[in-house]
């Protein structure tokens, strides 16, 4: 909650190439190259071994914010604008650059639908909603890494997935330590192609290739995105909270 020609990806079920680095201390050669596909691919990165010299990677930052209209009622009970901006739970993971979730809006139960109810993201926000809770959320991934990009001084698999359950709490204990990127929820996710491309890959590398308007619904299934093109790709996901049978 990436773009992928996952072609060049060979699947086994004992050894895969996604074994999880835990530390960018003393790598060398395949390891280090190792951990910069887990990063790469752990909230969708994309495939580094298939980019060629020649192409870069467009900054996702030259791309504008997309802003959210929050509605309610005012004391009359005439339908209002309360707001018409950027929302103000916009979450940047400085540890894979570009990876940004706009945190739209959540409920928990059944909404009350006053139009008074004050804008739950001003208090904060988390990975996923409870059974019967909704979230609703842009997640603008980074290009596919061109050839010879490194990570951020420092990072490291888990140091990644730490800052991500910091920011979005527990977000990153969803994510498999031994599959980089693959992660499971209780919820039922509805997702479209905003802008860009995207690859979904499920169980034993099965893989859909998503353009723009294209659509996912993910029935808790486990899965992960990567995206396969030289430019950001932005999705919109809503999460309908469930549970697991």
């Amino acid at each position: 909650m990436s773009r992928f020609s996952w072609h060049w990806w060979p699947r086994n079920k004992n050894k895969t190439r996604d074994d999880t680095p835990h530390s960018s201390a003393g790598l060398e050669g395949g390891d280090r190259r190792r951990l910069l596909q887990a990063l790469s691919v752990m909230a969708g990165g994309g495939a580094l071994a298939a980019m060629p010299r020649s192409a870069t990677a467009k900054d996702s930052s030259e791309l504008p914010p997309p802003k959210r209209a929050l509605t309610g009622r005012d004391q009359a009970g005439k339908s209002v604008f309360k707001s018409f901006d950027v929302t103000p739970k916009v979450v940047e993971i400085d540890s894979n650059p570009g990876l940004t979730f706009y945190e739209l809006y959540m409920t928990e139960g059944v909404p009350g639908l006053t139009g008074h109810e004050p804008d739950p993201m001003l208090e904060g926000t988390k990975a996923f909603p409870g059974p019967g809770g909704t979230m609703f959320r842009l997640i603008s991934y980074p290009p596919r890494r061109p050839e010879g990009w490194k990570p951020p001084a420092g990072v490291t698999f888990e140091s990644a997935l730490q800052e991500m359950s910091d920011k979005v709490p527990r977000m990153g204990d969803h994510f498999e330590r031994g599959a980089p990127g693959m992660h499971t929820s209780d919820t039922i996710d509805y997702g479209v192609v905003v802008r860009g491309e995207m690859t979904l890959e499920l169980d034993d590398g099965q893989r859909v290739h998503l353009r723009q308007g294209d659509c996912i619904v993910q029935n808790g299934t486990r899965h992960r995105w990567r995206n396969p093109l030289p430019e950001p790709c932005l999705m919109a996901f809503i999460s309908v909270g469930g549970k697991r049978g």
